[in-house]
C-alpha cells in the first residue's frame, strides 16, 4: 500500500502527522536531517500501524532530498500523500539577520517545498490523485520573526501556483497554516493539528480546501 512522507519529521507537528497517517495503516516515510530526530520520532509511532521507514536528508540538500523521496517510493510505492514540514524557526527583526542566514531560511521554508513537489507532483499526477500538504504560519507578518513570515507568506504562494499546476490532473495541493505556538496540552497540541492533515487528505475532489488556518478560535473536533 502506498502511503505518506513527511519531510521534516521533527518531534511535533511531523510527528504527530506520521502518528494520523499511522493510525489509517498507512505505512509512513519519515524524512528529517538527523538520525536522532528520525529515532525519536520512530519511536512515538504505536506498534501494529502501518511500516515506518526513516531517511536522513536535509531539505536544502536537492539531491538528497530527491533520493530520500525515491528510496520512500521504492520502498513504500509512490507516496498517496506527502507533507512538507521543515521549517526553520526563529525571532529575527528587520535587519537583525545578515543576507546569507535569510537565503538559509528560504531554502527551508520555502525552496524545499519547491523541490518536493515538482519530484512528486506530476507522478501523482500521472496517476491521477495524490496529496501534497505543507505546514504553514504567520497569517499576518510579524516584525519580530522575518525570515518566518516572508517563507510562510512564500508558501502560500507556492500552494497556490503548485494548485494551478497540477490540481487540474487531480492533484490536491494545500496548506495548513498555523497560527500560534505549537504545545503540547494546548489549543496548539500537535495531535490536534494534525487532523487537519487527515482531513485535507480525504477530502473528495469536488470539496477540496487549499489552506485550513488552525487557531484558538478554530480548530478541529
Amino acid at each position: 500500500m502506498a502511503g505518506a512522507v513527511i519531510v521534516g519529521a521533527g518531534t511535533g507537528i511531523g510527528a504527530a502527522v506520521a502518528r494520523r497517517f499511522a493510525r489509517e495503516g498507512l505505512p509512513v516515510a519519515l524524512v528529517a536531517r538527523g538520525e536522532g530526530t528520525l529515532k525519536a520520532v520512530a519511536e512515538t509511532i504505536p506498534n501494529g500501524s502501518g511500516r515506518v521507514l526513516t531517511l536522513a536528508a536535509d531539505a536544502t540538500d536537492e539531491d538528497a532530498l530527491r533520493a530520500a523521496l525515491d528510496t520512500a517510493a521504492g520502498e513504500l510505492g509512490p507516496a498517496d500523500v506527502v507533507v512538507y514540514n521543515a521549517a526553520i524557526i526563529r525571532a529575527d527583526a528587520p535587519g537583525e539577520l545578515p543576507a546569507r542566514g535569510q537565503l538559509d531560511a528560504w531554502a527551508v521554508n520555502v525552496v524545499g517545498a519547491l523541490t518536493a513537489a515538482v519530484h512528486v507532483a506530476p507522478e501523482m499526477a500521472e496517476r491521477g490523485g495524490g496529496t501534497f500538504l505543507v505546514t504553514g504560519g504567520m497569517p499576518e507578518p510579524k516584525r519580530n520573526y522575518v525570515s518566518l513570515s516572508l517563507g510562510k507568506a512564500g508558501v502560500r504562494t507556492l500552494v497556490g501556483l503548485l494548485d494551478l499546476e497540477y490540481g487540474p490532473r487531480g492533484v490536491h495541493v494545500a496548506s495548513v497554516t498555523v497560527d500560534g505556538p505549537v504545545v503540547p496540552g494546548t489549543d496548539f497540541d500537535p495531535d490536534r493539528i494534525a487532523e487537519h492533515y487527515w482531513r485535507l487528505h480525504t477530502q473528495p475532489r469536488g470539496r477540496w480546501e487549499h489552506e485550513l488556518v488552525h487557531s484558538r478560535t478554530i480548530a478541529p473536533d
